[in-house]
């Protein structure tokens, strides 16, 4: 009996561990072929055609449109007369939707007023809308592609492995995808923000963040005692205790505040800086859900927003940006918010399943902070007030129980090219060889860590806001690895939304 059930166990198993290889494996090829779903996908995709060029995405992802249709509605421009091109096409087609009178189902257009209406684009011939509901953005990529008629192969992850990415004389030929598809072009565009083609193919990266004298700069490393934005404890009346029994070290250290040492000013480290979920919220009866509670919430969790109330924060709502429709775009804010603080450094470099669980994490978290803001007695009775008003749109992300596809992926490689963007080059105080394209948002990093003063007290460290002088020009060179890397592989960011690294990999297989 027992040899029985072990004979089935194995057949069983030998089964499933053959249903897990590919069958039908399939070889795709284009000119061009783009890994990566986000807006920078789609949009280089369209260009190309535009060219005359043959075209295949596969990306991982099922939705298209990285954070412009995960719920980054409120887009921070800086200065609206540098965004041309397709990216200015793309918020003429926002503002050609919220023309139309059937947009506004949950608001009245005149309620909304014009915020969000901006300037005229570039030629003054268009109009552009810069805020805008997520499946909205989703619908106009979507569009896109129907209009363009390209192909996009959904579900199609990146085999990472040794032997993943093909290479012939420093040229990428090919790469394989885990269901054992092969997709074979002249040009390779890693269009993800992991960049996990560009590391695959053996192009020159870093993680975290360079040291001041690497490149000449103010305001890069760790960057203790900084406090530019008011995401920091400083703008408490009291300063917050950081032990389970006040006063007491031996007691321990309270959940979300790092025993590690920051490190040496103006050091480099490997932390890179927090991620969250750019939620869509509600405060329509008609279309809101509440907040869930997730999975084994523990108010204990969240004793240290229970002191940053009691130092005096009120501000909590201060980021529920708003867009059309009664909704948000909601970003972090202040001392303890959506941001996950030091729980992405490993995010970059992780496996599939490990990003998973990071993912996972970073869900539970800010779930538990909404959960806890919302119900919790500790919490002062007006915030809590004012929350009840607000829950998740119900009409987004409706296959996900209203919570983005996307997280926010700040930055996770940066590309080491013939040139690297550095502070001197977007403070305009050194011409930028070769200029392609334009940038205009400020210096700008949310916090990297949560750590223990000297002085026995919480802070914060690397959130920075450095305003510029004005638009900077984007070197083609800092777009290109170097010549003895892979091919020909490049870094171009689309102006949608502020990004510190690059979101887009070009990759020639043939020399240019």
């Amino acid at each position: 009996m027992k040899r029985h059930a072990l004979n089935l166990f194995l057949a069983t198993f030998v089964s499933l561990v053959a249903l897990s290889f590919p069958t039908h494996a399939e070889e795709h090829q284009a000119d061009i072929v783009i890994y990566g779903g986000t807006s920078a996908a789609i949009t280089a995709a369209v260009q190309i055609k535009r060219m005359g060029k043959s075209v295949i995405i596969a990306c991982p992802e099922e939705h298209l449109g990285g954070l412009s249709s995960g719920g980054l509605g409120w887009t921070d421009t800086g200065n609206k007369t540098v965004i041309g091109g397709l990216a200015r096409e793309f918020y003429g087609r926002v503002y050609d939707h919220y023309d139309k009178a059937e947009a506004w189902k949950w608001q009245d257009r005149e309620d909304y007023g014009n915020t969000g209406q901006g300037t005229p684009a570039i030629d003054g011939d268009r109009r552009t809308m810069w805020i805008f509901e997520p499946h909205v953005a989703e619908a106009i990529f979507e569009e896109l592609v129907s209009e363009f008629n390209f192909e996009v192969h959904r579900d199609a992850w990146l085999d990472r492995n040794e032997g993943g990415v093909t290479t012939s004389d420093s040229k990428i030929v090919s790469f394989r995808t885990l269901d054992g598809d092969v997709y074979r072009a002249k040009m390779f565009i890693d269009a993800t923000y992991e960049g996990d083609l560009m590391a695959a193919a053996g192009v020159e990266y870093t993680v975290g963040r360079e040291a001041l004298a690497t490149y000449m700069e103010d305001w890069n490393g760790v960057q203790t005692g900084v406090l530019h934005h008011g995401h920091h404890f400083g703008v408490l009346k009291e300063k917050v205790d950081p032990y389970v029994h006040r006063g007491d070290p031996s007691s321990g250290v309270i959940k979300h505040v790092s025993t590690e040492p920051p490190g040496d000013y103006g050091t480099a480290d490997h932390r890179v800086q927090a991620y969250c979920y750019r939620l869509c919220m509600s405060n329509d009866p008609r279309n809101r859900v509440p907040f869930p509670k997730p999975e084994g919430y523990a108010p204990s969790d969240y004793e240290l927003m229970a002191r940053i109330y009691e130092a005096g924060w009120r501000a909590t709502l201060r980021k529920f940006d708003p867009i059309p429709n009664h909704k948000t775009d909601t970003n972090n804010h202040g001392p303890m918010s959506s941001d996950f603080i030091g729980g992405n450094y490993e995010y970059p470099e992780a496996s599939y399943e490990e990003r998973e669980a990071i993912l996972e994490a970073h869900r539970r978290y800010q779930q538990g902070w909404l959960y806890f803001v919302s119900h919790d007695p500790r919490v002062p009775e007006s915030t809590r007030n004012q929350m009840k008003d607000w829950g998740l749109a119900a009409d987004e992300f409706t296959d996900n129980d209203n919570w983005p596809h996307q997280i926010y992926v700040r930055e996770a490689r940066r590309m080491v090219g013939p040139v690297v963007m550095a502070e001197h080059h977007i403070r305009s105080n050194i011409d930028v060889p070769k200029p392609v394209g334009m940038g205009s948002y400020t210096i700008d990093s949310h916090n990297v860590q949560r750590y223990i003063t000297p002085e026995g007290h919480v802070q914060n460290e690397g959130d920075i806001g450095v305003h510029l002088e004005g638009p900077y020009s984007i070197s083609y060179d800092a777009l290109t690895p170097k010549k003895s890397k892979i091919a020909r592989i490049s870094s171009f960011r689309f102006v949608f939304h502020r990004r510190t690294q690059p979101s887009v990999v070009f990759a020639w297989s043939r020399s240019s």
